[in-house]
């Protein structure tokens, strides 16, 4: 969205491939784990987020997070993260340690997006109209990047950059002729826009909002994006990857340039989430998250997006998923978690923060001005079970414990502090 754009933030599934990755290394084992029930600890004066580096002279607004083998074939997250100025950050340690990794040329672009494929492939996105408005490609660990696509018409502004896998990824970009702009590479090389023919029109002010990179979401061939800076905040979709769309009204607080959708977190495509609200009144608590239940997975769901019962402490720029039931937000004016499915959501902690991934249950990572990274710390307590495969589960009856079923066996509750 071109209001004021440079103040508000001016694969398959997301990176879909960490996704795959972490299954075919599970897929491995003869085991598969299921999460059947969680308790959560007494955690109510808790803090879930605590800040690994600060202090760089950037204002970050993505961070990818990605799961790659070690030396001994374990799998450890690689996070990845930029902003203003040019910046781009690798971690390689799980935020331990942060290497500066540079575009030759591009000190002076804003990199609002981010998608990491591994350590060493990844896309970054930077914002701006017309040739601002760039994809570049490392397949080196961030040494070397290739720049892939850069805008050619003066109302080109990209919003959000997503993968599926190392070759797939998808490009969100404000309207061009009434209608959003969507960019999509099958190679991993050339881009090309996807048929916009079955889109519903944009409204005359309606934009995407490229504070998070999140306002663009993948599931498999399910498309989802966020808009705003008009009457209604709205959600676009698509079921069969971009050829048909539909466009569905959401509770988000609109009706000015400064509100709408800023985030929204699709995976498993079951329970959906939104977060944003107006960015010029951060600490208002006005219609700033709302949830959508799918009817065949939840009692309440009916097919409509819900507003929270219960709002986050003001306007949130980020939303990611934990667990089944479990998401985070963060914002400028703190952070909060909802244990329900988005019913209801708590504040936890008050750091300034734009953007988050969570790439699993152990791991988390959110960015923000100042250089600011900060981790995740899940305090909630799961148990565990191994469901056996079908010829593991006769030859192994007498080890399961009689109070579990034929197929399951428990491990001790963990705790994930």
């Amino acid at each position: 969205m071109k209001l004021d754009r440079q103040r508000r933030g001016t694969r398959r599934k997301e990176c879909g491939s960490s996704a795959g990755k972490r299954r075919n290394m599970h897929g491995m084992k003869a085991l598969r784990l299921a999460i059947l029930f969680f308790s959560l600890a007494a955690v109510t004066q808790a803090q879930w987020w605590t800040v690994q580096t600060s202090g760089i002279d950037t204002n970050l607004r993505s961070v990818s997070a990605v799961y790659s083998p070690d030396s001994k074939g374990m799998p450890i997250p690689i996070v990845w993260a930029s902003g203003s100025n040019g910046v781009i950050l690798r971690s390689l340690d799980e935020g331990k340690s942060w290497k500066r990794l540079r575009v030759q040329g591009a000190d002076a672009l804003d990199f609002r997006g981010i998608a990491a494929i591994d350590a060493h492939v990844a896309y970054v996105m930077s914002i701006g109209p017309g040739d601002r408005s760039r994809i570049y490609k490392t397949t080196d660990g961030g040494e070397t990047w290739k720049i892939q696509f850069t805008g050619t018409q003066k109302e080109t502004f990209l919003d959000a950059i997503v993968c599926d896998a190392e070759t797939v990824c998808l490009a969100l970009g404000d309207p061009i002729d009434g209608k959003f702009l969507l960019l999509s590479t099958e190679d991993g090389e050339h881009w090309k826009e996807l048929p916009r023919d079955n889109m519903p029109a944009a409204l005359p002010n309606e934009g995407a909002f490229a504070a998070s990179n999140s306002s663009l979401c993948v599931d498999d061939r399910e498309i989802y994006f966020g808009t705003g800076g008009d009457a209604k905040a709205r959600v676009f979709h698509s079921s069969d990857r971009g050829r048909t769309w539909t466009a569905a009204e959401t509770p988000i607080a609109s009706g000015n340039a400064s509100s709408g959708i800023f985030s929204l977190d699709c995976k498993g495509g079951r329970v959906l989430f939104v977060v944003g609200g107006d960015y010029r009144d951060v600490s208002r608590p006005f219609h700033s998250a709302a949830y959508f239940h799918s009817p065949e997975y939840l009692p309440d769901g009916d097919g409509a997006w819900q507003l929270s019962k219960q709002q986050p402490g003001g306007f949130r720029s980020g939303v990611a998923k934990v667990d089944g039931a479990t998401a985070v937000a963060v914002g400028p004016s703190g952070e909060d978690i909802s244990h329900d499915f988005g019913l209801t959501w708590r504040h936890t902690d008050s750091l300034n923060l734009n953007a988050v991934t969570i790439p699993g249950l152990h791991d988390g990572w959110a960015v923000g001005p100042n250089g600011t990274v900060a981790r995740f710390l899940n305090h909630i307590q799961y148990e565990v079970y191994e469901r056996l495969e079908p010829e593991d589960s006769g030859r192994r009856a007498a080890d399961i414990p009689p109070e579990t079923t034929a197929s399951t066996r428990r491990i001790p509750s963990r705790s994930l502090e």
